[in-house]
């Protein structure tokens, strides 16, 4: 009898040695298949004098070239729409999906078949069956459904496992709020940032969302789904484990997700991804509990091969021992911490959102923030947190306010930090993912991050 705590207990729980026979085999038939098909691999393989029958054993993954996002977004203005990725006719498509947006450039296009979109759903099968949703659930997607991927494959993945879906989309907060209160949802999906706006709609009803029937929270598209403060604040509001899951349009689905023991980090679905962690000046790969860039091979999606795909998450991996669930996969420690191109250079000190919101969180009279990055007489970059204070707070703000910037400060080699109190309600909430850093200085390049 199949063990019910794994969604695929064979595969979940693998000797280490024969996951990696396992991943060899797939990464094999992967390379072929991109070699074949794919006139892009085909162009950077042979660029890198790299051919299929070369893979010999894992190790020499580190031959294949890599893939970035500016290469992709490149091929697909000189070979409109799709680029010379896709390893299929167009006409095999049953999906459309394209990312949420990258600044000044064209978001990137992707295409999925009828077995792509099934591994899809499967794999967010891993992941909700791991964090406890089961047929009995009734799951509430508070998601737009629009061509952005989200929570596209979650839906699907519960219909797989049995539990009555709820979608949420073309809706108002309270409307949701309502929903999800008459409906006696056990388990809503949302992105972090949505899900502490729900719970303030939800009081502003007066309805208290902690003795409802929702036990998991499953959040998604932004780092702090995994910041200690974030999860703290959603648990308490929802009276509900929060868990956190990470994807990317440009796999389809998540390759990471964090199961009902919440060790603090996010397993590696290893037997669909090799994920590599690497230093992103040198490019040589870093060890167990070194922060590096995360690199990520996909074996499930065949209409676009993701081969090495520099995703530029920071992360930092720990083995599968960490956690007492019995997987044998190796785990992200505070799943994806921020992304390399996210930070900041103020007057020579890096600064990652991730860091601030980890820090502005532990302040739970701050509802709603934003980072505001700025310079001074042309000449001196200045940085400001403003902050929306929870209505019936307000005499916590003088001392907040000294506290906030003393912390900010400790934790950014004493870097000043401007915290300006704003008007309750008018900074921008959001659905998807939040967007709060706003960088008003010249277009000018800043300076790299520095890893480590």
């Amino acid at each position: 009898m199949a063990d019910a705590r794994y969604w695929n207990p064979k595969a979940e729980t693998m000797p280490r040695e024969d996951l990696r026979r396992l991943q060899l085999l797939k990464l094999r038939r992967l390379c072929e298949w991109a070699y074949g098909r794919s006139p892009y691999h085909r162009r950077t393989f042979d660029a890198a004098r790299f051919h299929p029958e070369q893979l010999h054993s894992l190790d020499d993954l580190r031959r294949l070239p890599f893939m970035t996002r500016e290469e992709w977004m490149d091929s697909q203005v000189k070979t409109p729409m799709f680029g010379d990725l896709p390893a299929t006719d167009h006409a095999h498509a049953i999906r459309y999906h394209l990312t949420s947006g990258t600044s000044g450039r064209t978001p990137i296009r992707v295409l999925d078949g009828m077995k792509d979109w099934e591994w899809i759903a499967e794999m967010w099968c891993y992941g909700f069956w791991g964090f406890g949703v089961r047929p009995h659930d009734i799951v509430y997607f508070a998601f737009g459904y629009g061509s952005f991927i989200g929570f596209w494959g979650a839906h699907y993945a519960c219909e797989k496992i049995g539990a009555l879906v709820i979608p949420g989309g073309a809706q108002t907060t309270e409307q949701r709020v309502k929903q999800i209160a008459e409906m006696g949802v056990t388990t809503v999906c949302s992105t972090p940032t949505y899900a502490l706006r729900l719970w303030q709609q939800a009081s502003e009803m007066g309805i208290d969302l902690s003795t409802s029937r929702v036990d998991k929270l499953i959040v998604s598209g932004e780092p702090a789904g995994s910041i200690p403060a974030v999860k703290r604040q959603l648990e308490e509001a929802w009276g509900a484990k929060c868990g956190d899951t990470a994807g990317m349009t440009e796999i389809g689905t998540i390759m990471i997700f964090e199961c009902a023991h919440q060790p603090g980090g996010t397993h590696i679905i290893e037997d669909h991804f090799i994920e590599e962690v690497i230093n992103p000046d040198t490019l040589e790969p870093v060890s167990y509990g070194e922060l590096g860039e995360r690199v990520v091979t996909s074996f499930g999606r065949g209409f676009i091969p993701l081969i090495r795909y520099r995703s530029k998450d920071m992360v930092v991996k720990v083995p599968y021992s960490r956690c007492p669930c019995g997987r044998t996969w190796d785990i992200y420690d505070g799943g994806i911490r921020s992304r390399w191109d996210d930070m900041k250079l103020i007057r020579g000190t890096n600064v990652y959102p991730r860091a601030v919101e980890a820090i502005v969180r532990e302040y739970s009279a701050i509802d709603e923030f934003q980072i505001y990055v700025w310079r001074r007489d042309n000449v001196q970059d200045e940085i400001t947190i403003k902050v929306e204070i929870k209505p019936g707070r307000e005499a916590e703000w003088p001392e907040l306010q000294v506290r906030l910037a003393r912390d900010l400060a400790a934790a950014h080699e004493g870097l000043r930090f401007t915290i300006d109190r704003v008007e309750y309600g008018s900074l921008p909430r959001f659905e998807l993912k939040a967007r709060r850093l706003v960088d008003d200085r010249p277009k000018a390049e800043y300076g790299a991050p520095r890893c480590g």
